[in-house]
């Protein structure tokens, strides 16, 4: 049973200090993390960072590949500059995704995560259709590498997510379920939403939030326990779907606030995992 029993991690960003990234993961005493992975990063770099965990004894799930370009987080800028939906920019992305994959390949991390964006609903709409060639393209580089593309979700819906993963068709697909932002985006309840892509969900950031209020803004982020995801409920669902992945705490603020979010978090899903 002791192999039933899910990992806790937390995500971090290696900006200029891979070193203090990954040792603030070890002094939490969690044993893995998800890395924020800035674009244009070299599988030199993947080495070093490869080399850092392991001294620290961290497993390292994910590599979050940021990507070059603006992105705004709203619902007014937001599909024109997020992900691999934006035609001006889908062909640099995809570039940095392919490059991202090389990088988990080379140092053995098991996938690499993104947004991928405002993925319309309609599946004749033709930014719908360029974006599936940019997955395809993404897919099969991640094949070569060895590694699995997961897709971050929240600007999205459920279905429409599912109905890409299935025409993409790669086999190497599958989701990094943010719960927190299904709320934020006022795309789904993130418990019902595993109804429809729960057999797809490989990492989770661990995220509480709420439903939007103003039409041009997304929800506000919460600490764990005061947003409205019922991790009681969400985390025993994923386990029955299939779920061992890790639950990686993400706490969107910085300094002092930040680090107490994450204790916080650690003591709500302790009992859970």
């Amino acid at each position: 049973m002791a192999d039933e029993k899910l990992k806790l991690g937390v995500m971090v960003h290696l900006r200029d200090d891979p070193e203090g990234a990954i040792k603030k993961v070890a002094d939490l005493g969690l044993p893995t993390c998800q890395v924020g992975w800035p674009a244009g990063s070299t599988v030199e770099d993947g080495k070093l960072l490869r080399k850092i965990a392991d001294d620290h004894g961290v497993e390292v799930t994910t590599l979050w590949a940021a990507l070059p370009g603006m992105a705004v987080w709203d619902f007014i800028e937001g599909p024109v500059t997020i992900g691999l939906v934006p035609p001006d920019w889908r062909a640099l992305r995809v570039q940095a995704l392919e490059q991202a994959a090389r990088v988990a390949g080379e140092i053995g991390v098991q996938s690499i995560t993104t947004h991928c964006g405002f993925i319309p609903e309609y599946p004749g709409d033709p930014l719908y259709a360029g974006t599936i060639v940019a997955l395809k393209q993404v897919g099969r580089a991640c094949q070569a590498a060895g590694v699995e593309f997961w897709f971050e979700t929240g600007q999205e819906t459920p279905i429409t997510l599912l109905r890409t993963i299935e025409d993409v068709g790669t086999g190497n697909l599958a989701i990094n379920l943010d719960p927190a932002n299904l709320l934020m985006y006022g795309k789904a309840n993130p418990v019902d939403a595993l109804d429809t892509f729960g057999r797809h969900v490989r990492g989770v950031h661990a995220k509480d939030g709420h439903y939007p209020t103003e039409g041009g803004s997304l929800g506000k982020e919460a600490p764990m326990g005061e947003g409205r995801v019922n991790f009681p409920v969400l985390v025993p669902k994923l386990k029955s779907l299939g779920f061992r992945g890790a639950l990686t705490i993400e706490r969107e603020i910085s300094g002092p606030e930040q680090i107490e979010g994450i204790k916080q978090a650690i003591e709500i899903l302790t009992p859970l995992l």
